[in-house]
C-alpha cells in the first residue's frame, strides 16, 4: 500500500503531513475532515502493508487496537476511532506533546551524561506509567526510548514536580482478559532483542516484571550510553541472558551513585524473582534514594564471577514456557503497605497496636513492603535553640520510628521511614500513598489529639473515606489488659 497523500479523506479525517515512518507504522498529523476542533491534537497510524513486510505487522495492529481499546487512563493516548482492516486499517489517536526518551539518550551519547537524579526522575516516570497497565491486567513487552514520551508540563510547573510519562506502540503487548494474538503465531521470542526480558526470550508473555527489566535497560543505556546485553538477534545470543548479568554501570561511569546502580541491577536480574516484584517497589526507590538499601550489588565495578554465571546457566538449560499469572495477582501479592504512627498524645496501648496490626499484615504478604511514617506540625522546630532545630526534629522522629519499628519481620520486609511535615496530617497522608501506590493504610483508630467532635471527622476517619487503598483502622489493645481482666 503506498503512503497517503496530504489532504486525502478517511472516514471523515483529513489526512495531514507525514509525521514518522516506522518500521511497522506510518504517522500522519490529522484533523476533523469537517473543520470542528478536536479536544486536543490527533495523529493517524497506518500499519506498513507492503510486498515485503510480514504478517506480523497486521497482527500487531490488531493487538494494538485491542489494547488501546483496553486500557484507559492519563499514560496512554487516548484512541479517537480505528479503521476497518478489510478497507484502511487504522489509528487515529491523540498526539502527546513531549520528547521520546531518545532525546536524553542522544544527550548521553553526545558526551553530557544525564545527571543521576534526573535519571530516577524519568525512571519513576516510566515505572508509574507501567505499573497504571499492570493494575489494569496489562504488561507492555516492547518497552524502549522510542515508546515513551514525557509529557510536556504545563506552565507553572516546578522544575522539580514529578515527570509524567505516557507509553506508545501497544503491538506486542498482553492482556490477560483477551486473546494473545502474538502468542497464537509464534511461541518464541516476541519484542525487541535489546530490551527483551529472559522470560520473554522462552516465550512467557504476562510478566509484569518483564517491564521492569526494560526499565533497567533503559536507565543503564541512558546512564552510560551503552546497550548492557548489545542487541542480539539469534536465538542463542537471546537466551544468554537468562543467565549473563551486564558490566556494572560504575565501571564505565565511576560518577555514578552507588544507589543507582543497585536499583538498575536489581532491576536486570535473570530472574524475575530477584528484581522488584512490581514498578510500583522500582518507583518508591527512584522516588526515595535515601531509603535504597544499598548492597554488593550497588558497590561492585566488575561483573558476577565464571561460577554464578555457571550456575546460572545450568538452570537455564531447562526454562522454556510456562503460563503467567495475571499481572495483578503479580503485584498484589506484594503490596506496598504504609503505617502512620503518631509522636504526641499517644498512649503504649496504641503504639502496640499498630505494631501488632503490622506485624499481622507483613507475615501473610511475604515480600511486602512497609513505609513507616509520621507527620510533623510546620514550626514545630525552633530556630535558636540547636536541640530543638528542623534537622534535630527529624533526626529525633526518625529514631522514634525506628524504635517503634523493632521486632517486626525486617529481614523478609523492605522498611522505610519517613518524616513528613503538614499541618493537616490527614491530606499528608492520603497525598504519600497516592504518589507512592500504597495498597493498605494502618493507623489508630483514636483521634491522636484531635478533639473528637459531632461533625467535624477526625485524622483517620478523613483518611478512610478519601483513601486510594484498603485503611485499618486499629483499635487500642494490650496483652498487660488482657492479663489484668483475666485476674
Amino acid at each position: 500500500m503506498k503512503a497517503l497523500e496530504p489532504g486525502v479523506e478517511v472516514d471523515g479525517f483529513l489526512v495531514g503531513q507525514m509525521m514518522h515512518k516506522g518500521g511497522m507504522a506510518l504517522i500522519y498529523e490529522t484533523r476533523y475532515a469537517d473543520g470542528r476542533d478536536a479536544p486536543f491534537p490527533m495523529v493517524m497510524k497506518v500499519p506498513r502493508m507492503t510486498a515485503g513486510d510480514g504478517a506480523e505487522t497486521i497482527v500487531s495492529f490488531e493487538v494494538e487496537h485491542q489494547m488501546m481499546q483496553a486500557l484507559d487512563g492519563p499514560h496512554v493516548p487516548y484512541l479517537v476511532a480505528a479503521g476497518d482492516l478489510s478497507v484502511l486499517p487504522y489509528l487515529v489517536m491523540e498526539y502527546v506533546p513531549g520528547r521520546t526518551l531518545d532525546h536524553w539518550l542522544d544527550q548521553t551519547l553526545q558526551g553530557t551524561p544525564v545527571p543521576a537524579l534526573e535519571l530516577a526522575r524519568l525512571g519513576a516516570a516510566v515505572a508509574n506509567a507501567a505499573h497504571d497497565m499492570h493494575q489494569q491486567n496489562a504488561v507492555h513487552l516492547d518497552l524502549k526510548p522510542a515508546n515513551v514520551i514525557i509529557r510536556d508540563a504545563a506552565a507553572g510547573t516546578p522544575d522539580d514536580a514529578p515527570l509524567h510519562a505516557v507509553l506508545l506502540d501497544f503491538g506486542l503487548s498482553f492482556h490477560a482478559h483477551y486473546p494473545d494474538l502474538l502468542a497464537e503465531e509464534l511461541r518464541e521470542a516476541v519484542g525487541s532483542p535489546a530490551y527483551m526480558s529472559p522470560e520473554q526470550v522462552v516465550g512467557v508473555r504476562g510478566d509484569p516484571r518483564s517491564d521492569v527489566f526494560a526499565i533497567g535497560v533503559m536507565l543503564y543505556e541512558l546512564a552510560t550510553g551503552e546497550l548492557p546485553f548489545g542487541a542480539p538477534s539469534s536465538k542463542g545470543g537471546l537466551r544468554q541472558r537468562l543467565w549473563m548479568d551486564p558490566r556494572p554501570p560504575r565501571a564505565l561511569r565511576p560518577d555514578l551513585p552507588e544507589w543507582l546502580q543497585e536499583v538498575i541491577l536489581r532491576c536486570l536480574e535473570p530472574v524475575a524473582a530477584e528484581r522488584y516484584p512490581s514498578a510500583a517497589h522500582l518507583a518508591f526507590d527512584l522516588t526515595q534514594p535515601e531509603q535504597v538499601q544499598v548492597t554488593e550489588r550497588g558497590r561492585r565495578l566488575k561483573g558476577t564471577g565464571f561460577r554464578t554465571h555457571f550456575k546460572r546457566w545450568l538452570r537455564a538449560a531447562g526454562a522454556q514456557y510456562q503460563p503467567s499469572p495475571l499481572p495483578t495477582r503479580v503485584i498484589d501479592e506484594v503490596p506496598i503497605l504504609m503505617v502512620a504512627v503518631p509522636h504526641h498524645d499517644v498512649t503504649d496501648a496504641t503504639l502496640y497496636s499498630l505494631r501488632e496490626a503490622v506485624r499481622r499484615s507483613l507475615g501473610i504478604r511475604p515480600g511486602a513492603r512497609l513505609a513507616v511514617i509520621t507527620v510533623v506540625a510546620p514550626g514545630a522546630a525552633s530556630s535558636t535553640d540547636a536541640s530543638r532545630s528542623e534537622t534535630a526534629q527529624h533526626r529525633q522522629m526518625l529514631t522514634m520510628l525506628k524504635t517503634w519499628a523493632q521486632g517486626l519481620p525486617q529481614e523478609r520486609h523492605q522498611i522505610s521511614y519517613h518524616v513528613m511535615e503538614d499541618s493537616d496530617p490527614s491530606e499528608a497522608i492520603l497525598r504519600y500513598a497516592r504518589a507512592n501506590h500504597v495498597s493498605m493504610i494502618v493507623m489508630g483508630a483514636a483521634t491522636h489529639g484531635l478533639q473528637m467532635q459531632r461533625f467535624v471527622a477526625t485524622v483517620p476517619i478523613k483518611v478512610a473515606m478519601d483513601a486510594p487503598c484498603t485503611v485499618i483502622l486499629v483499635k487500642q489493645s494490650t496483652p498487660f489488659e488482657q492479663l489484668g481482666g483475666a485476674a
